[in-house]
Parts: C-alpha cells; structure tokens; sequence
C-alpha cells in the first residue's frame, strides 16, 4: 500500500508519537497549526470517516480522550477537526483527527 500514514503506523516512516494502543496510533503534526497539534490516526486503513466503522471512530475518539486527559488538555481546552476528501481540505486519504490546542484558537465560535 502506497498511504503514508500506514507507513508511519508500520514503521517505515519515522514521527514522533504521543500516543498508541492497538487501533489508534497518535503522532505529533509536521506542520502544525496551533502550539499542539498531534494527528490521531486508525490503525485499520479506511478512506475518510465516512467510510469508517462507527466502532472504529468511537476507539479513535476514546484514545483522543485519554491522551487530552493524560496531557491535561482539556484545562485549558482542544479542538478536534476531520477533514474529508479534496474539497474540504483532506490530503492524505487515511482516516484521522488532528487535535488541536495549547493555546487560544481562532475562527469557529461557539
């Protein structure tokens, strides 16, 4: 399979990860766009949340969960955005989360 984030979870390509268990493996953004900024990323490869089990996006979340509590996130507060296919701003085409915070975020209000 030629997908990059399968080939992070494999090993071949190196990143710094925050975060593993045996669906979910969680590594830091190489191009962040807040002070923390981590990808959550299914182990089982899928195209897009939409096209992920319902089980699968509820283990995703649970691992954000104890990450965010772990790292104490959830203090100061985190946003959690997918995107999905070309137009709404996904490049790489294996289902994942980023998780953005560590500091105020702009755009989106309540």
């Amino acid at each position: 399979m030629d997908c990059l984030f399968c080939k992070i979870i494999a090993g071949e390509i190196p990143s710094k990860k925050v975060f593993e268990n045996d669906k979910v493996y969680a590594f830091e953004d190489i191009s962040p766009m807040a002070k923390d900024h981590y990808l959550f990323v299914s182990k089982t490869h899928t195209k897009n949340v939409n096209e992920t089990p319902t089980e699968l996006i509820s283990d995703i979340y649970f691992g954000i969960k104890e990450f965010t509590q772990d790292k104490n996130l959830e203090s100061s507060g985190f946003r959690v955005v997918t995107n999905v296919n070309q137009h709404g701003g996904q490049t790489i085409f294996h289902t994942h989360f980023h998780v953005l915070g560590g500091e105020q975020l702009k755009g989106f209000g309540s």
